[in-house]
């Protein structure tokens, strides 16, 4: 039979990169696919779906309420939404045309107001929001933050991610403190986080959730929190969440999937590096090469290899080495947010020891010519 590769000449891929939304972010396991299928070939009254499995899955979490969503950035959308909303009903079905006064700033630490693929401003003004920034670009305290609120301020939104500046940034904790001083909802958008109820019990309103990422889930989101906050969340698919539905199949994968990572032993860091060993040793070999363990930046437990290039040794730059290797038969990605420093990172969470082995022939065939 011939394969989809094949059929659509598309690459065949090997992802170091980690669960990245350019590459499919994940793959499901099969018990994942059994329902997803059945999903498709059954038909719910959807609003019962939803609430039900949302009970479901606040059950699991012990959380006061949940939903399935389209994707993380959908959450943000429509968790920005629902603060804005409410109970409104004109202002549900009119939320960027209608004229009413209504809060709409969105207090963000300045050094979280990043572009994770999509800006995060974007996905706040697709809520009906505008994004306030607090604090510097390096710095953002608790102060700083209660300093941008006003009458106009609707929520705080906090984005947990590696993407964001980590250094001199208020916790979770002190953010919470800083909304239920001036009676605001926080939003944490902890899109690719493991830890699916620590931002909960920190006290946020609102946490939102990659259902493909960490959870290995099909392309979904997850928007847990308080019960009234959900509620109007789970409204918004008569507004702007009409546009970002999702299907059945969707909101039983990732009611699927999230039982299973609960009960699931997850691979650790730890695992990881004893996986990364031979291939460091390996790299390490080669010229003009260094390799070595790195840890994740936003303190998961993610061990990945950190790939060093001597680019004047070489003759190439690290972006014309990442370009080349993106050009061969198999596809090899990266994670690039270094490679101006002429370093890049491998995540391992996805690749197989042989995998690993064609990696290493790529390098060095780059490298040494052989």
């Amino acid at each position: 039979m011939q394969s989809i590769y094949e059929k659509y000449q598309l690459k065949n891929v090997i992802n170091a990169s980690g669960r990245m939304t350019i590459l499919g972010v994940s793959t499901p396991r099969p018990e994942v696919v059994d329902v997803v299928a059945y999903g498709l070939n059954h038909f719910f009254e959807i609003k019962d779906l939803v609430n039900k499995t949302g009970e479901y899955i606040a059950g699991l979490l012990k959380v006061e309420n949940a939903v399935v969503v389209s994707s993380a950035s959908a959450g943000i959308a429509q968790s920005v939404a629902a603060v804005i909303v409410k109970d409104d009903a004109d202002l549900l079905l009119n939320l960027h045309s209608s004229d009413k006064v209504v809060p709409r700033e969105i207090i963000v630490p300045k050094g979280h107001n990043v572009n994770y693929g999509a800006p995060v401003e974007t996905m706040v003004s697709l809520g009906g929001g505008k994004v306030i920034e607090a604090g510097f670009a390096n710095e953002c305290s608790a102060d700083q933050l209660a300093a941008k609120v006003t009458p106009n301020t609707a929520a705080i939104l906090y984005i947990k991610s590696h993407h964001t500046v980590q250094k001199s940034m208020l916790t979770v904790t002190e953010a919470s403190e800083v909304a239920k001083k001036y009676n605001l909802p926080l939003i944490v958008d902890a899109a690719a986080e493991e830890d699916l109820d620590t931002y909960y019990h920190m006290g946020a309103d609102l946490v939102i959730y990659s259902g493909g990422k960490a959870i290995e889930g099909p392309t979904s989101g997850l928007v847990l929190g308080k019960k009234q906050p959900v509620e109007w969340v789970k409204r918004q698919s008569n507004g702007i969440g009409r546009a970002m539905k999702i299907g059945k199949e969707g909101i039983l994968g990732l009611t699927q999937a999230i039982e299973l990572y609960l009960t699931a032993e997850k691979e650790t860091g730890q695992q990881m590096v004893e996986k990364m060993s031979p291939f460091i040793e390996k790299l390490n070999s080669l010229p003009s090469i260094s390799a070595r363990v790195v840890w994740d930046a936003a303190g998961r437990d993610i061990a990945r290899t950190e790939i060093s290039f001597d680019e004047k040794s070489i003759g190439k730059n690290t972006f014309e080495i990442m370009r080349l290797l993106k050009q061969g038969d198999t596809a090899i990605y990266f994670r690039e947010y270094k490679a101006n420093e002429g370093k890049v990172e491998a995540d391992v969470r996805s690749v197989t020891v042989p995998q690993l082995e064609t990696i290493y022939i790529c390098i060095r065939k780059l490298v040494t010519g052989e």
